[in-house]
């Protein structure tokens, strides 16, 4: 009975709403005519840093084209996943050379722990999104006791404007103020989505027992205005946020329920109110997937294809974020193999994907638009 009470009371936990309805912007809607064609244009493996035989939970950042970086790539990377010596490590496509630079690490959880003032015993998923005024933030998972259940939401931003990416370093502004319970078991996973006035939606989930996916509202200098509850269902995470139009937005979310498929809810109104929608058909093996609209009907999906395992990484593509086709199969393994934790973003007129490869490395997949063969 004690624990059922635990777990009532933490699906009641105090949530700040946002007031005001935001605008979403698309980010390629000038260059991306509706009707062509997917190709692929390159891919590989992205530079992992010496010695760190697990890399996972990799996020892609578009940079601006002043930027001699085209996309940075961030994920966590050490011995093991949950171990003492996992930091966060980035690389940088070069927009001269056309490649990856070497991996290095801007992120320890040393580091951060002198900074907050507290122990931090483990890192985990990076989320990065740049500002209004071109500063790179992170959004870092960090535990101290216990596991990921009891971990945290921390705010980094990046330390003066240089664009040199051996001199990229990171600051701690704070732990994300989300609950009254010591701000524990929310985490991040997956990419914001830009807003009109230079802000953004940051998708979250918290997942102490029941599992339930947020929205976190920034400003466009990063301070934090509020959080909204996107589903009152208690065993979805991991949210990606899907732009249908400017007001309209979807939420595709990981179920880690038996029914096992891509769960699903919508805001009308700009993230003020959410509400949930029947489940897509795709199936979902209890595994993160990732979202993009490019423009009005070009959506694009990124999610492990079977029922049972996340042995197939596919891309499919949509015009109403509800009707998916697959576009093209980005990895395919035996049962025991893992492509997984993907990651979408739109640079240098190009859809990049990233994911996880057998834990051991990062893959990336660069795609062109060609108008279709007649």
């Amino acid at each position: 009975m004690l624990i059922l009470g635990v777990l009532l009371l933490l699906d009641r936990l105090p949530r700040a709403t946002v007031a005001d309805p935001a605008r979403a912007v698309w980010p390629a809607s000038a260059v991306l005519p509706v009707g062509q064609a997917l190709m692929l244009k390159a891919g590989g493996r992205i530079p992992v840093p010496p010695g760190t035989p697990v890399a996972h939970a990799s996020a892609l950042l578009a940079m601006p084209a002043s930027d001699p970086s085209e996309l940075l790539a961030f994920w966590f990377a050490g011995q093991r996943e949950s171990g003492a010596d996992v930091q966060i490590a980035a690389s940088r496509f070069d927009r001269v050379k056309q490649q990856w630079s070497a991996a290095r690490f801007v992120v320890n959880r040393h580091t951060l722990a002198d900074q907050l003032g507290f122990g931090v015993r483990r890192l985990g998923n990076p989320v990065a999104w740049l500002d209004g005024q071109g500063r790179v933030h992170l959004f870092v998972v960090a535990t101290g006791l216990g596991g990921w259940a009891a971990a945290r939401i921390v705010h980094l931003r990046q330390s003066g404007m240089t664009q040199d990416f051996a001199a990229l370093s990171f600051d701690v502004l704070r732990v994300l103020p989300l609950s009254w319970f010591w701000n524990k078991s929310f985490l991040v996973r997956t990419a914001p989505l830009p807003l009109q006035d230079g802000g953004m939606v940051l998708p979250a989930h918290f997942e102490m027992g029941i599992k339930y996916p947020v929205a976190l509202r920034f400003d466009a200098s990063g301070v934090f205005l509020g959080m909204v509850r996107i589903s009152s269902r208690k065993h979805l995470l991991q949210p990606t946020l899907l732009m249908a139009d400017e007001s309209r937005w979807l939420a595709l979310m990981r179920d880690q329920s038996l029914l096992g498929k891509v769960a699903v809810a919508q805001t009308l109104d700009g993230g003020r109110q959410w509400s949930d929608l029947p489940d897509l058909t795709l199936h979902n093996p209890d595994s993160s997937v990732a979202a993009l609209a490019l423009a009005p009907e070009n959506m694009f999906l990124v999610h492990n294809s079977l029922p049972k395992d996340r042995s197939v990484l596919d891309l499919s593509t949509s015009t109403d974020g509800q009707n998916w086709v697959l576009a093209q199969t980005l990895a395919r393994g035996a049962a025991h193999e893992e492509f997984s934790y993907p990651a979408l973003a739109w640079a240098g007129n190009s859809l990049w994907a990233s994911y996880t490869d057998q834990r051991q490395a990062i893959a990336w997949q660069r795609f062109s638009f060609v108008a279709p063969v007649r």
